[in-house]
Order: structure tokens, then sequence, then C-alpha cells
């Protein structure tokens, strides 16, 4: 099975975007030997504007994500990490390749003994 993970990315290689700003996620399924597979590129309309957000787009941007296990983001702000996370949906801040992230997200679940999600297989 393994994890479904959002990465806000441009091009789906690096982890490039900042939450509030991307337009975009490619989801991955991660699988517990860190390999992964790009599902899709979901669309999302950008929270940030203004340098504010709107709490309506907040609250359309965590639903979106709601079948991810985890976010991946090069920044975060608090309310939205802290919207995702209400959710059950982990943040972390990684501005690096896809692959690698991937590589250490599987290993940190592993270790840590996090359920796989169910979505994968849906």
């Amino acid at each position: 099975m393994g994890w479904r993970v959002a990465a806000a990315s441009i091009d789906g290689i690096l982890v490039t975007e900042h939450y509030g700003r991307s337009k975009w996620f490619y989801i991955v399924d991660i699988q517990p030997d860190g390999t992964f597979i790009t599902v899709e590129r979901r669309s999302v309309t950008p929270l940030c504007e203004n340098g504010g957000h709107s709490e309506a787009k907040m609250a359309s941007g965590v639903q979106t994500l709601r079948d991810c296990t985890a976010v991946l983001v090069a920044k975060i702000g608090p309310s939205a990490r802290k919207q995702l996370e209400l959710a059950g949906i982990s943040v972390f801040e990684q501005p690096v390749i896809v692959e690698e992230a991937a590589r250490k997200l599987a290993a940190y679940y592993v270790r840590a003994g996090q359920p796989e999600n169910s979505a994968i297989n849906k």
C-alpha cells in the first residue's frame, strides 16, 4: 500500500512552492521502500492574496488534499499548517527533489509505525 502525499511543485520534480501560493500539487503514492509513482497533478486555488488569506480558500485547499497523509512544501505559514494538521494531514517543509523527499518520508513513516493510507487502493 503506502502513503499518498501532495508535493507543492511547479514541475513534479522539485518541491518548490509555498503552500499558500501553489496552484497545484503533484499527488504521489509512496511505498515503504521509498519508491513512488505520480498519480496526478491536482489543481488548487492559491489561498494567499495581498499578504493575507481567505478562510474559505484555506478550507477548500484542505478539503482538496483530504485523501493525503502529508504535504511536502518549500514553505508554509502557521495558520495553514494548523488547518492541515487539524485535518490529520502532516506537513513537511522539504524544498528538495521529490524523489529524495519520498525516500526520507517512507523511512520516517516506517520507523514511526505510521499506518499506510487506504486511499491508495481505492
